[in-house]
């Protein structure tokens, strides 16, 4: 059944199929992981229980949103604290075939998640049981994130996974300006942000050519508690 929406209108598989022009195959597999997600959350707390209730925009299409982005070239994806699955494991059943996804999540039922919802949707993915922070350093085309960190704190790791040529692709929320302009204090980049399809005060951030300052800038940069922005929550 469709999901429940602030936005008034109902948002359910069908209308994400609607959105994205996804194949039945595809949306046959992401169903399956929606009832996966539904059934481990009742015991692990995945995401947050509020959140299911528009499940299929607020998650799913909020990640699926970032196919658009990502490059006809791109050959590899890492996406950063990937929690349960999003973007990183939409992202990779939308490319399947076309792109090799690793998945970064530190937290050992979270991995858990991941493992059984690859290995239920035949998903070829890598999961990588490791603090974003304490894995070396490797190029990806394209990094992704969501509800991880505030920006000047995430750049600190996305660095580790980009090389010039890479883009790192971000869903943030209303205080994407702020951050921005908090993160420019430390580093040099190409940033542009474009209107979310899923949420009026959130964008999607592409960010490429990430330099800091200096050797030092990472480590000076600010990352007050908490994972995410206001807006952008799991």
């Amino acid at each position: 059944m469709p999901d429940s929406s602030p936005f008034g209108t109902p948002f359910g598989p069908e209308e994400f199929a609607a959105a994205t022009n996804v194949s039945r195959e595809t949306l046959a597999r992401l169903k399956l992981y929606a009832g996966l997600l539904a059934d481990w959350n009742s015991r692990h707390n995945l995401v947050s229980e509020n959140s299911l209730k528009e499940l299929w925009r607020r998650h799913f299409w909020d990640s699926a949103q970032l196919a658009a982005f990502i490059p006809q070239s791109a050959q590899s994806l890492a996406d950063l604290g990937s929690g349960a699955g999003f973007p990183g494991l939409v992202l990779a059943e939308m490319l399947r075939g076309r792109v090799s996804v690793t998945l970064f999540e530190a937290r050992a039922k979270k991995c858990a998640f991941l493992e059984e919802a690859a290995r239920r949707m035949e998903l070829p993915v890598t999961i990588r049981a490791i603090r974003m922070e304490e894995a070396p350093p490797k190029a990806f085309d394209v990094v992704t994130a969501r509800a991880c960190a505030p920006l000047p704190k995430l750049l600190e790791y996305a660095q580790n996974f980009m090389s010039t040529n890479s883009v790192c692709l971000l869903l943030k929320g209303q205080n994407v300006g702020s951050e921005l302009t908090e993160a420019h204090k430390y580093w040099t980049m190409n940033a542009v942000t474009t209107p979310s399809l899923t949420d009026p005060s959130g964008a999607v951030l592409a960010l490429r050519n990430l330099v800091p300052h200096d050797s030092k800038a990472p480590k000076k940069a600010p990352h007050p508690g908490g994972r995410q922005s206001k807006g952008r929550r799991r």
